[in-house]
């Protein structure tokens, strides 16, 4: 039976609350009965796992401590070419990580917003903002489908592996395309469908919050970026990140279904 959106979105916010609780030793992905799904045997620290996605050494030891909990399945900074001074929005911001990346790059005269939809997640992000003495950075409870940003005020939109979680897709990216000033940018990895997912896998909640389930193919991906008025769409595979995709779900062929892909486009 299909889950209606308020049941899939209750699922995703459970599921990142429990993130926030084990992330000693969590790597991003729990069960519905709170037990991890996507570590190995012998889990790998957070960083090795960011460093696999793409970030360098020394953008790992420039964080807070307790900002990277070792989610995402790629490096959204290495496609958003930041600049000082702009404002930078991160769709679901978890603990900051991104955030903060960001905020790096921006200046006294930038500022990096993170929304959230996980009460929990946002405590924490605020928290090692303060930490962190950052000035440059807020942090906002909200969904992403009904963004709390205002029109026209943001240069460039990054996200990490969320956009796959949301039910409604085609009002993502119109919020996107709605908060970017004209010549605005998206910059986002997330995972794409390279064939078709299983009807058990499309039912699973667990593996739905796991960033597996509501995976899109690159063509509904570039009918919705084209249909919130996107323009320069680009849509890269990265066939390497199955090797760490495999480990989501072990004992699965998962990683012949989805691949990440970093996703780029313009708002005219």
């Amino acid at each position: 039976m299909q889950k209606n959106h308020d049941e899939i979105r209750q699922a995703v916010r459970e599921n990142y609350s429990r993130v926030v609780e084990n992330n000693a030793n969590n790597c991003g992905c729990v069960t519905e009965d709170g037990n991890t799904c996507c570590a190995p045997e012998s889990a790998e620290s957070f960083y090795h796992i960011s460093a696999k996605l793409g970030y360098s050494d020394s953008e790992l030891q420039n964080i807070p401590e307790g900002a990277n909990l070792g989610l995402g399945c790629g490096n959204p900074q290495a496609i958003a070419a930041i600049k000082k001074g702009e404002t930078v929005l991160d769709l679901g911001s978890g603990a900051g990580f991104d955030v903060f990346l960001a905020a790096n790059q921006l200046g006294d005269t930038g500022l990096a917003i993170g929304v959230d939809m996980t009460p929990k997640m946002i405590s924490t992000a605020r928290e090692n903002a303060r930490k962190g003495g950052y000035t440059n950075v807020e942090f906002r409870l909200g969904e992403i489908e009904y963004l709390p940003v205002a029109d026209n005020s943001v240069d460039v939109v990054i996200s990490n592996c969320v956009i796959n979680l949301s039910p409604e897709k085609q009002k993502v990216f119109n919020e996107v395309f709605r908060v970017l000033k004209p010549g605005g940018r998206i910059a986002v990895s997330d995972v794409i469908a390279t064939a078709v997912l299983p009807e058990k896998v499309l039912e699973d909640m667990a593996l739905y919050s796991s960033c597996i389930s509501g995976a899109s193919t690159t063509d509904e991906l570039e009918t919705m970026l084209t249909q919130a008025g996107f323009t320069d769409i680009k849509i890269s595979p990265k066939d390497e990140s199955r090797e760490f995709i495999r480990e989501w779900a072990p004992g699965t062929t998962i990683h012949d279904y989805i691949v990440s892909a970093a996703i780029e486009a313009r708002k005219p």
